[in-house]
């Protein structure tokens, strides 16, 4: 599998570059894990650490699903991997297989494309009790580009380990 990535454009109004450049940071995930099997995206980081591709995928899911169905669209539903509120949880991706990761995550993603194509601006708002009370679609938009840019930078390490690639 190959994944398509766009780059974002060069101008355009606020909520377009913000959805492009999101976009383009779940695009460079997937790439990160393009021909990649299941051992390899298990692959760890460095003991005692738990980080790996498939890790870093299960926890974008995760991140999706609370950042834009829990806070922005106020589902009533639970977590798949840190039911206890920890992040980390999902980085332990030693039983897990790309199907499954890859499913939640694109699952995730197309609810949160859907919440925040229907939302009617960026100024729409949830309550984020860490955060300490209502934050808004744009807030989360940023939030999810830095927590996407963040770990693709680690992405970009356990894919070099994996098998040399770099760049991109």
């Amino acid at each position: 599998m190959t994944t398509e990535r766009t780059g974002p454009p060069l101008t355009g109004g606020e909520r377009e570059m913000l959805r492009a450049f999101l976009d383009y940071h779940r695009a460079t995930l997937a790439m990160k894990c393009d021909g990649l099997g299941d051992d390899d995206l298990r692959s760890r980081s460095m003991p005692p650490s738990t980080l790996s591709l498939l890790g870093l995928v299960r926890h974008m899911a995760e991140v999706e699903r609370v950042w834009f169905r829990l806070v922005i669209d106020k589902q009533d539903i639970g977590r798949d991997w840190s039911d206890d509120g920890d992040f980390q949880a999902a980085y332990d991706a030693s039983g897990s297989t790309r199907a499954e990761a890859f499913d939640a995550w694109q699952a995730e993603v197309a609810h949160a494309r859907r919440i925040e194509e229907q939302a009617p601006s960026l100024d729409v708002t949830g309550f984020h009790a860490k955060m300490g009370g209502e934050v808004s679609l744009r807030l989360v938009m940023l939030h999810l580009i830095h927590e996407y840019a963040r770990h693709n930078g680690h992405a970009d390490f356990l894919r070099e380990g994996i098998d040399g690639t770099v760049g991109a």
